[in-house]
C-alpha cells in the first residue's frame, strides 16, 4: 500500500480493499480511551505545576485546537480528491460544513480559543465530552476495518481530542458555568438545532444531531419506538445540560438551601 493509497482512500471512494472489522472494545479502541485520558490528566498537571500557567493554558488549548484544524482541512483535501469528478454545489457543501454533531463539535472547539467567550467554551465542552463519550461507547467509525488508513485514524483522533478538549477547557479554568449566564449557551443551542435541521431540509445529512425517526441510535443502537426515544432524548439531554451548571454552582445552591431550611 502506497502512501497515496492509505491518505486518499475512503469507505465511499474506496482505492484499496479494506474489509470491515467489528473493532469495537479490541487493543486500539481500549488503549484509546486509556491514552485519551492519560493526556488529559497529564495536561491539568503540566498547567498545575507550570510557572506562568496563563501562557501554559493558552499554549495548551491553541495546539489543541490546531490540531483539530489540520484534521479538518485534511479530511477535506481527502474527500474533494474523491470527489473531483462529480463536484456539484451540494458536493461541495457537503464536503465544507460540519454535518453530523461530532463534526460540529469539533469545530466548536477549535474555534473557542478565538471566539474567547466564555458562553463558547462553555457550549463546545459540552459538546465535545458528549460526542466522546457516546463514541468511544458504540463507534461506529475508526475501528471498523482491518487497515487504519487515514480516514480512520480521522475518527479515531478527532473524537480523543474531543474528549482531551473538552476535559482541557474544564480543568485549564476556561468554562465557568453559571446559571445566570446560560441564557447564553440556551441560545446557542437553539441555533445549533436550527442549524441541524437546515442541513436536513438541503439533503446534506439525515440526523446530524439524532432526534430524527429510524437514525442511528434510535433504530440502529437502542432499537425503541421513535416516541419513546425523542422523550428520553429531550430528558437526557437537560438533564445532562443541567448536571454542569449543578456542580458548579453546588455550594451556592446548597449554602441557599440550607439558609431557606434554617429560616423555616
Amino acid at each position: 500500500m502506497t502512501f497515496y493509497e492509505w491518505f486518499f482512500h475512503m469507505s465511499e471512494k474506496p482505492i484499496i480493499d479494506n474489509p470491515y472489522v467489528d473493532g469495537r472494545y479490541g487493543l486500539a479502541h481500549i488503549s484509546t480511551i486509556i491514552i485519551s485520558i492519560l493526556l488529559a490528566v497529564g495536561i491539568y498537571f503540566i498547567y498545575k505545576y507550570s510557572k506562568n500557567k496563563n501562557l501554559t493554558r493558552k499554549i495548551i488549548i491553541y495546539t489543541l485546537a490546531g490540531t483539530l484544524i489540520m484534521f479538518e482541512v485534511l479530511i477535506r483535501i481527502v474527500r474533494f480528491r474523491a470527489y473531483a469528478d462529480t463536484l456539484t454545489f451540494k458536493t461541495v457543501m457537503w464536503i465544507l460544513i460540519p454535518r453530523p454533531w461530532c463534526a460540529v463539535s469539533c469545530w466548536l472547539l477549535m474555534l473557542s480559543p478565538f471566539v474567547n467567550k466564555k458562553f463558547f467554551y462553555n457550549l463546545a465542552c459540552m459538546c465535545g465530552l458528549l460526542n466522546s463519550v457516546f463514541y468511544f461507547i458504540s463507534p461506529g467509525v475508526g475501528f471498523t476495518n482491518q487497515i487504519y488508513v487515514f480516514e480512520n485514524w480521522y475518527s479515531i483522533l478527532t473524537h480523543a481530542l474531543l474528549l482531551v478538549t473538552a476535559v482541557s477547557l474544564m480543568t485549564l479554568k476556561f468554562t465557568e458555568f453559571k446559571y445566570k449566564n446560560i441564557w447564553k449557551e440556551t441560545i446557542a443551542i437553539v441555533l445549533m438545532f436550527l442549524y441541524s435541521g437546515m442541513i436536513i431540509g438541503l439533503d446534506f445529512y439525515s440526523d446530524p444531531m439524532y432526534y430524527m425517526p429510524n437514525g442511528d441510535i434510535q433504530a440502529g443502537i437502542l432499537g425503541i419506538d421513535y416516541g419513546l426515544y425523542i422523550t428520553l432524548y429531550i430528558v437526557f439531554l437537560l438533564a445532562y445540560i443541567n448536571a454542569f451548571y449543578l456542580i458548579s454552582e453546588r455550594k451556592r445552591i446548597f449554602k441557599k438551601k440550607c439558609k431557606y431550611e434554617y429560616i423555616g
